[in-house]
């Protein structure tokens, strides 16, 4: 059996950044393309995200002009790439990154009333 690096497994610990990883898996992006594609969060969130993965060496950053433009490193991922691409083809781990996403979400969500936003009494 393969040894994955716990550096890989910690990068992507993240559902943000395997959603990351999802968007850049075929072709390389702009950050703020990535950016639009999460709408529920900030541009600087998921910059963060892309300097997590940046330093884990599993996405390459090169610039062109004023982008940032990002592709996935995708031997270093290893054998974790072929079980990427077997849950991004699972419809159930569509409904489970959702889930997760919603979970992680920190602040309120776009058009919610009041009423309807989570509470965390203690």
């Amino acid at each position: 059996m393969p040894q994955i690096d716990s550096a890989v497994l910690a990068a992507i610990a993240s559902p943000r950044r395997r959603e990351i990883l999802r968007l850049l898996w075929h072709e390389e992006r702009p950050a703020g393309e990535i950016s639009r594609a999460m709408p529920d969060v900030t541009f600087g969130a998921v910059s963060l995200q892309l300097r997590a993965l940046a330093r884990a060496g599993l996405v390459r950053v090169r610039a062109e002009g004023r982008l940032r433009l990002y592709r996935v490193e995708h031997a270093a991922l290893g054998p974790v790439g072929t079980l990427l691409e077997r849950m991004w083809d699972d419809a159930l781990w569509t409904l489970k990154l959702r889930a997760e996403l919603a979970a992680t979400r920190r602040g309120p969500r776009r058009g919610m009333t009041q009423d309807e936003r989570p509470r965390h009494d203690c």
